[in-house]
């Protein structure tokens, strides 16, 4: 369970960096959609946050997130730029490849796939109906 200032750290964080993605270095992601923060994790102690992204209409996922992690100096340089005024240290950035887009359209198809016959036909078109009293 995050503490409260856990969870405002890691909403401006995602807020702001979000922001460097779209603005301050859109040469990453060389005439692709950049990713999409879909969590933000951050340490108790503020050091270190875990990063989660999604990769929309890209041949390679993991690719792209491979490039965000190799220029990860940079990207924490843009995202303390313009945090500067609201906290004293940026922690640390770790990216990870969030797949629970995929793993939910897979979900998808395994479900619809699924061969389940039709409910046999009832014999009693009227339910039973429960005898509180002894009636005869």
């Amino acid at each position: 369970m995050d503490s409260k200032r856990q969870q405002k750290f890691a909403s401006l964080l995602t807020k702001e960096l979000a922001e460097v993605f779209r603005r301050d270095l859109p040469h990453l992601f060389a005439g692709t959609l950049p990713p999409s923060i879909t969590a933000l994790r951050v340490s108790p102690d503020l050091g270190v946050a875990r990063v989660y992204l999604s990769v929309l209409l890209a041949d390679n996922p993991q690719a792209q997130v491979d490039v965000v992690a190799d220029n990860t100096k940079e990207i924490r340089f843009a995202l303390a730029k313009r945090v500067r005024n609201q906290m004293r240290v940026v922690p640390d950035l770790s990216f990870f490849l969030d797949d629970s887009a995929a793993y939910a359209t897979r979900m998808d198809k395994v479900i619809n796939d699924l061969n389940i016959p039709p409910a046999p036909p009832e014999e009693d078109d009227k339910p039973a109906r429960p005898r509180l009293f002894n009636d005869e």
